[in-house]
């Protein structure tokens, strides 16, 4: 029962929304066809799941089918690519993870993440954590770190991707506590998992996507990288409890074509901030300890400016940005 009361008081803000008002001109023509939904991550993963609940409950609300479309790859940075060859029609939306914001830094473009993208709704951000098998001699993250300084380069561990929130994160806290790990990139979550559990690596920096492999013995948390614990893992200590000032969520929204009319926007908004808001889509969220993280168009273009100059310090702090 608390649950399902924590479930109706999470989707009753946006429930209670007043109807807008009806679209005109190209919004109100909108969708003529299936709407094309690119995410950044592979089929199976916590980001496709989520994803692909929010799809069928826009499906629903347009009565158009609104199809999501895997594009793994490049540090989740492929449908925002793919965003700059799309009519600016809302037929062609994408996921834009928060690695698109570094890409500028890290490889050479001929488009900005800031200025060529419309921004229509932030959704939600990433649970995130560092996993070993349950049989690990790393039984705490103290292990982990002594471990790692005894045996440099030695220590292999996973994330989703080069330059990914998990990959720049864990390189973050190597410099800081002088540690040399071993970095091996995955398209996503469902591989990584697999080579985790095989025996190819001796961590992994992920979302809380290993929840299930936690619960059911093959995997042990060491630390989370949010504010505060979670729920799910309340004996986990956070980065900051283990004396790292770090807090890694990775927000992530939905994004369109440049160009596209204020009115259209707002009609994609209104229509996705709904179905996000459904209880189905909070539960779905709640699975992997996300959250509800709305942000209108003008807060979420907003926070992209915000992190777009945020991102080039950590990159250049790491050491990790393009040759000049």
């Amino acid at each position: 029962m608390q649950r399902r009361h924590f479930l109706a008081a999470a989707a009753a803000p946006f429930a209670a929304q007043a109807q807008p008002a009806a679209p005109t001109g190209s919004a109100a023509a909108w969708p003529s066809q299936p709407v094309k939904l690119m995410i950044a991550f592979p089929a199976g993963g916590p980001t496709d799941l989520t994803m692909r609940v929010l799809a069928e409950n826009a499906s629903k609300a347009l009565g158009q089918t609104v199809v999501v479309e895997n594009r793994p790859g490049a540090g989740g940075t492929l449908p925002a690519q793919a965003l700059q060859q799309a009519r600016p029609d809302g037929h062609t939306l994408a996921q834009i993870p928060l690695g698109v914001f570094r890409l500028p830094y890290t490889t050479k473009i001929t488009w900005d993440p800031v200025k060529d993208i419309s921004y229509i709704l932030g959704i939600t951000g990433y649970a995130f954590g560092v996993v070993v098998p349950s049989d690990s001699a790393l039984r705490t993250w103290t292990h982990f770190v002594a471990w790692a300084k005894a045996n440099p380069g030695k220590l292999s561990y996973g994330s989703t991707g080069v330059l990914t929130s998990p990959h720049l994160t864990m390189e973050d806290i190597a410099q800081r506590l002088g540690l040399e790990l071993n970095h091996i990139p995955y398209k996503g979550s469902a591989d990584l998992m697999q080579s985790l559990l095989g025996g190819q690596l001796m961590a992994a920096a992920d979302s809380t996507g290993f929840a299930p492999h936690v619960a059911s013995g093959k995997l042990r948390v060491l630390c989370t990288w949010g504010e505060q614990r979670l729920p799910k893992f309340p004996d986990v200590p956070t980065l900051k409890e283990l004396g790292l000032p770090i807090v890694q969520a990775s927000p992530y929204g939905l994004g369109g074509p440049k160009g596209m009319e204020p009115a259209l926007v707002a009609r994609i908004h209104d229509v996705f901030r709904r179905a996000m808001g459904e209880a189905n889509h909070v539960e779905a969220l709640a699975r992997y300890d996300q959250a509800l993280m709305p942000m209108n168009p003008a807060a979420y273009a907003r926070f992209a400016e915000e992190t777009f100059r945020r991102e080039k310090a950590l990159v250049d702090k790491l050491g990790l940005g393009k040759p000049s």
